[in-house]
């Protein structure tokens, strides 16, 4: 019996390449160029299933093709707003994702960001790498702390409760929230605001809720402006949360104090304006990467491809919108 042809549009992990080649006739990628629209197109013809990354936009238009022959899509990633999934689910093809095992490495880094910005860190290791220090000094480079401040949490889903919880236990601050379902595991003494007074009481903004039509630019120049000025904004979900340019112009003005970013509106580019800033940290999309997190990530994907072919019920289908 022949086994089921799955593409695998980017390297990842030789754990979860070697797993993949055990249980499915896999077509690895070995030079990590992910595919283009082209090639998607064609793979939904030749291959039982794909997985797939969120850097393969798989829309209603290529998943219009004939003959179709791909019945599940497994996205190695939480975030699946590149794949239209009314459009799969008509045609009779099933979408997963890889909830959890990547929010302790996503949560970590959110708050690394909030103390990378908050103290000037970034700021300060270009300039000794630029041979510009000229020693210590009483008024040198002066950030401010984050102990005892205020953090505001947009998303108190699993990623944004783990932010809170390391914030809340480990730098004592106090948590506000908004959220658009019931908080997964908000911490003790959490309490739930409105979006507008979750951004003028923050000290700290950090961003946690999937992009969706709704949040696009949900942190434009008039949230910006109900800010403090001292504030640092850090997003570590989805790039298109944030309205760049006008991250960018509030920086600059001095409308918010910093902002720490994993994630941008059209990755890999960055808005050229944030590139010339000092006071914004600026990162290559490293939320979930640790090797754990990868390797898991991986795994559960191809568990998701093994019990769907099983005939079994899938762990992570993705729910309808």
């Amino acid at each position: 019996m022949s086994r089921p042809a799955i593409l695998v549009t980017r390297r990842l992990p030789p754990e979860v390449e070697a797993r993949l080649g055990e249980r499915f006739d896999a077509s690895l990628n070995p030079d990590d160029t992910p595919p283009g629209p082209t090639a998607l197109r064609r793979a939904l013809s030749r291959y039982d299933g794909i997985l797939c990354t969120v850097t393969d936009r798989i829309d209603a238009e290529l998943l219009s093709v004939e003959p179709l022959r791909a019945r599940i899509l497994a996205n190695f990633g939480v975030g699946y707003e590149h794949i239209d999934v009314d459009a799969a689910r008509a045609r009779g093809i099933i979408v997963t994702n890889t909830p959890g095992v990547l929010t302790a490495a996503t949560a970590d880094l959110a708050i690394m960001l909030m103390l990378m910005a908050a103290r000037r860190a970034g700021e300060g290791e270009r300039e000794l790498r630029d041979g510009r220090w000229a020693g210590w000094r009483p008024t040198h480079m002066i950030g401010r702390p984050v102990a005892g401040r205020t953090l505001g949490i947009i998303g108190m889903g699993r990623i944004g409760s783990a932010v809170a919880h390391r914030a809340s236990r480990g730098f004592a601050m106090r948590v506000l929230y908004c959220t658009r379902s019931a908080p997964r595991d908000a911490p003790a003494g959490a309490e739930s605001v409105t979006l507008d007074a979750l951004l003028q009481s923050s000290d700290v903004v950090s961003i946690h809720c999937p992009a969706t039509p709704e949040t696009r630019r949900l942190i434009d120049d008039d949230r910006l402006r109900r800010m403090r000025p001292h504030a640092v904004l850090v997003n570590t979900a989805r790039g298109e949360i944030v309205d760049e340019a006008a991250l960018a112009a509030a920086l600059r003005d001095g409308v918010i104090g910093a902002a720490g970013l994993d994630v941008y509106e059209r990755e890999p580019a960055v808005h050229p304006d944030l590139l010339r800033l000092e006071n914004v940290v600026l990162l290559p999309h490293l939320g979930s990467a640790t090797t754990e997190a990868r390797v898991a990530m991986g795994l559960r994907a191809v568990e998701n491809l093994r019990a769907y072919f099983a005939g079994e019920a899938v762990s992570d289908p993705v729910p309808a919108r």
